[in-house]
């Protein structure tokens, strides 16, 4: 009878707690750094906020007591993501949906699916090379070499693996019931899946789509070699073919300089930029929430 009570004393409870001990220890191991990544930035970079920040354009490194704003980067690297995600999101959605809906695993789509594995794997800076020698050294852009769509065109690359793959694994998990139900009452397929599949997979197509967007916000080798940096203001449209600021760029230049005020602002950079992308990470959950909500009322 005793067999059939709990006995905390027995050689397997006694490894069942030491190995969930041990779990959790290499939970807190593994969030501990970024625990404490984040909270330094916030501290360093956060003292520095100031409203000219925002607003002033970064002075030349030299100037000891003034290193101006990060407006120019500020809304440089809003732009460059942007156009990023323009070509990135429709493309990597709609290969996913090729994947999960259309595709019947024959060899085009394991060879589609090795392709952009192989694509995940590629560091950063292939993807600025190959931008640099297809777009800005042939200056096939309207005659402009270093510029603010070519960086974003670089990006988009290392966007494109991460939303294709979260689309394809998001919509496999839709019960097939669903379609069924779908096709059954009479819709066609594009309906089943714009009202049904991709509704459902929302949640994981948006944390794709944020995986991307913070991958590429933080990228900096990329940049180096299509979008270059500029230390003044976007004024127009026509900016976007000519060397554009960015946060992750003007955190690399500053922080290398010998002088104190740049790289203050060099902290204040990277505490905008975390910020940013926790925002972003907070706001897509709050809306995958909402719509999870509203799907089931």
């Amino acid at each position: 009878m005793n067999s059939l009570f709990y006995q905390k004393n027995s050689s397997r409870n006694i490894g069942d707690k030491v190995f969930t001990t041990l779990s959790l220890i290499c939970v807190v191991i593994s969030i501990l750094p970024l625990i404490f990544l984040v909270t330094y930035i916030l501290i360093k970079g956060g003292a520095q906020i100031t409203p000219d920040l925002f607003t002033l354009e970064p002075n030349p490194p030299g100037d000891d007591l003034d290193a101006g704003g990060i407006n120019p980067a500020l809304i440089g690297t809003l732009i460059i993501t942007s156009i990023a995600s323009i070509i990135s999101i429709p493309v990597g959605v709609g290969g996913g949906i090729y994947l999960a809906e259309y595709s019947k695993g024959g060899s085009f789509s394991r060879f589609i699916r090795f392709g952009v594995n192989v694509l995940a794997g590629v560091p950063s800076i292939i993807a600025g090379v190959f931008i640099y020698a297809l777009i800005v050294s042939t200056k096939i852009l309207f005659g402009s070499m270093y510029s603010g769509l070519a960086g974003g065109m670089a990006l988009s690359i290392l966007m494109l693996p991460t939303v294709i793959k979260t689309t394809d694994e998001g919509l496999k998990l839709v019960p097939n019931e669903l379609r069924y139900a779908s096709l059954g009452v009479g819709a066609s397929m594009y309906t089943t899946i714009l009202k049904i599949t991709l509704p459902s997979a929302f949640r994981s197509i948006a944390t794709g789509v944020v995986l991307g967007i913070a991958r590429a916000a933080g990228e900096t080798a990329p940049l180096i070699f299509t979008a270059l940096f500029s230390y003044y203001y976007i004024t127009g449209f026509g900016d976007l073919f000519y060397e554009m600021g960015s946060l992750s760029v003007l955190i690399y230049n500053f922080a290398l300089e010998p002088y104190d005020a740049q790289n203050k602002l060099a902290w204040s950079a990277s505490f905008i930029l975390v910020l940013s992308i926790l925002s972003v990470n907070i706001f897509l959950r709050i809306l995958a929430a909402l719509t999870e909500k509203t799907k089931r009322v």
